[in-house]
């Protein structure tokens, strides 16, 4: 069996972009493997191997660096937990996963701002929803929330303009892949194995009749990648992002709820623009819409991104207009629960679609918040895409889905199905919850 890529910092070479070198895999056999090394993966394998020191690890990782997809392109805030319902999984995960995530970053030295938000209300039917959601945030124990007046909002940030703004100085910001890969090397210096290039295309129990039957009681489920290397494990945990639905189905696990991607494109300023906005700027939600709009987003870089937008995605990992994947694209449109949440948002999505192709058309929806920005100020950035779950009604599934299976392999098997933004935010809060859950149904 050939050896996967093992992955491991070089000495002082932490931080986004790290170089890693490859070395000889030395085993092929682990009580729990984690598929996906996103942030989720990264975090929960962390916690997993701290908590249970005795135990064999190993992450696998499709592509050769670690938080590729999701992970490495989002808008790096660290929310507060404004938006959440009061009592709800989601909420309770932010508030701690914030304050979880600052300290770590105290801890390991990664830079971060706390820059603060402004979900800012420029017509005066956005001021009851303001007012309710700066309740929910209250409830939901969001530290130093405040209503501010117009003036106070000029104060905060010089070239915005509005009537009311809910003021969360808590919201900051940090550059999510270099956290991933904090949690990664943690992972490694606490014995964990990270194998990269390693796709998984199988998962099965072993036959007791196999060359690797001894291995094959202690080490029954065998995973199988793309180029058929495989590796022997006791239980089997997927983070698999925007390829959750899809192991799950390998796995004989359910196929629901589906994943169906959304890109979201990103507006730049220009660098001698940066200058216009201190911290991040949010619109207040529409409750009608899935997407909470756009907004000004400063960046660890010195830079601001601008949006997002949200548009179908014709490949899971396309984040370019025109990239496609005929099967991608085949399973979103022939999926009925996307076309009821099309039906129901139909003028919504329309929308989204022409300000993609019209740069004027997004500017046009940054001037309600600061009029000074023009056409001539911004640039087209960069652009990621969500792993949005949708069940088959139309709905978008907006709390955390763990899922198993029957049989033997299903009983072995833990399936993250979703885990909802502010995932990256909740990362070290969500690990805790998955390792919990992990114990629990592995007993570990």
């Amino acid at each position: 069996m050939a050896a996967a890529a093992l992955l491991r910092p070089r000495a002082g070479s932490g931080g986004p972009g790290a170089l890693w070198r490859t070395q000889r895999r030395q085993r092929s056999t682990f009580d729990v493997a984690v598929v996906g090394a996103g942030i989720v993966g990264l975090a929960s394998a962390r916690e997993l191997v701290l908590r249970h020191p005795e135990l064999a690890f190993a992450v696998l990782e499709k592509e050769k660096e670690l938080a590729h997809h999701q992970s490495g392109h989002n808008s790096g805030v660290i929310h507060s937990g404004i938006y959440y319902t009061p009592g709800s999984l989601k909420a309770k995960l932010c508030v701690q996963g914030a304050a979880l995530c600052y300290e770590y970053c105290d801890q390991k030295g990664i830079p971060y701002k706390q820059c603060g938000k402004l979900i800012v209300a420029v017509e005066q039917d956005e001021i009851p929803r303001l007012k309710a959601l700066y309740e929910r945030g209250l409830q939901n124990n969001v530290r130093g929330l405040k209503l501010i007046g117009s003036k106070e909002i000029q104060a905060k940030e010089p070239f915005c303009r509005g009537l009311m703004a809910l003021d969360s100085p808590y919201t900051g910001i940090v550059n999510y892949k270099q956290v991933a890969e904090s949690y990664a090397e943690d992972f490694q210096e606490a014995g964990g194995t990270i194998l990269t290039d390693f796709e998984v295309t199988g998962m099965e129990m072993a036959k007791e009749s196999s060359s690797e039957s001894a291995d094959g009681l202690k080490y029954p489920v065998i995973v199988r990648n793309s180029k058929g290397e495989e590796i022997y494990c006791r239980h089997i945990v997927t983070c698999a992002g925007l390829y959750s639905d899809r192991l799950s189905e390998i796995s004989g696990c359910s196929p629901e709820p589906r994943i169906v991607p959304f890109r979201g494109d990103y507006l730049v300023l220009k660098p001698e623009k940066c200058y216009m906005v201190k911290g991040n700027i949010y619109p207040v939600p529409n409750p009608r819409f899935p997407f909470l709009g756009f907004h000004f987003t400063p960046r660890m870089d010195g830079s601001v991104w601008l949006g997002p937008n949200a548009v179908l995605a014709f490949k899971r990992e396309g984040y370019k207009l025109f990239d496609f994947s005929t099967t991608d694209f085949f399973d979103a449109v022939l999926y009925s629960g996307l076309w009821k949440l099309v039906l129901r948002n139909l003028s919504y999505g329309l929308n989204e679609m022409y300000r993609a192709c019209f740069l004027s058309a997004q500017v046009k929806e940054l001037q309600k918040f600061i009029p000074e920005v023009t056409v001539n100020d911004v640039l087209r950035g960069p652009s990621g895409v969500r792993a949005q779950a949708l069940d088959s009604d139309g709905n978008l599934v907006d709390d955390f889905v763990f899922d198993g299976g029957t049989g033997d392999i299903g009983s072995r098997i833990l399936h993250v199905r979703n885990a909802p933004s502010p995932a990256a935010t909740s990362s070290l809060a969500i690990a805790k919850m998955i390792a919990d859950e992990v114990k629990r149904r592995f007993e570990l």
